[in-house]
């Protein structure tokens, strides 16, 4: 029992201190303006410190924040943009990484989470019935794949096979529609798909929390991500931002 509890506060303590880094950063100046008519300053956070390049005018975002590179857990927040400056929208949450922690050099099957800033795939999937999102969803069904086999002319897709046929594609690929806890709900993290890279990494999705850490995916406990994919929304560009708060600064 008190192996947990140590455990327990350890996880509270890596949120606490994350949580606090993420809302104290300094943002710039925003476009709101005071009643002089001079630019007012933003609300203090992180969202704003990063770099315009890895936003590509979002007006949503999620930042994914690992304490260490070897961390396997993190800490999720949302964030709204009106003008210039970001707000905080939701969280911070207990997010689990990879078992092996994050990395600029993901590769296939390394159990790293990839870190840099990422869009949101145009489809979102699930065992369950759409939970109300805004973008196409896709309810699993026998026959749904990922794939993950790096020498696979359809590497890092979805594919949809008749229900009992055997995938001409091998490696780590995913029978999505047996696995109803993690994949529930789930949307795709669009890193390594335009261009694809073989062996570059596949299947890293945003999805439900199994408790432990994950292959290379972020996951959070069901009912926080369902308020995520609810809240995303196409037209607004999403992104998600993935790493320490240092290397996130340089994406």
């Amino acid at each position: 029992m008190l192996r947990v509890s140590r455990e327990r506060c350890r996880i509270a303590a890596l949120v606490t201190g994350a949580a606090a880094v993420l809302l104290a950063a300094p943002l710039p100046a925003g476009a709101a303006t005071t009643a002089r008519g001079r630019p007012a300053a933003c609300s203090p956070g992180l969202a704003g410190s990063l770099k315009a390049t890895s936003l590509a005018g979002a007006h949503q975002l999620i930042t994914v924040i690992a304490p260490t590179r070897q961390a396997t857990t993190g800490v999720l927040v949302l964030w709204s943009r009106a003008g210039r400056c970001w707000k905080r929208f939701a969280g911070p949450w207990h997010a689990q990484l990879g078992a092996s922690g994050v990395s600029r050099t993901h590769r296939e099957g390394d159990g790293t989470t990839p870190e840099g800033a990422y869009g949101i795939g145009p489809t979102m999937y699930g065992v369950l019935p759409d939970p109300g999102v805004k973008y196409r969803y896709h309810r699993l069904v026998c026959g749904d794949w990922w794939d993950e086999d790096p020498g696979s002319r359809t590497y890092n897709t979805f594919v949809h096979l008749a229900c009992g046929a055997q995938p001409e594609f091998g490696g780590n690929s995913e029978a999505l529609w047996l696995s109803p806890t993690a994949y529930a709900y789930f949307a795709f993290i669009d890193y390594n798909s335009s261009p694809i890279r073989p062996g570059a990494g596949s299947a890293i999705f945003l999805h439900v929390s199994l408790n432990h850490p994950t292959n290379g995916c972020v996951a959070l406990p069901r009912s926080e991500l369902v308020e995520v994919l609810r809240w995303l929304t196409p037209r607004l560009s999403p992104r998600i931002v993935i790493g320490t708060v240092a290397d996130i600064r340089h994406v």
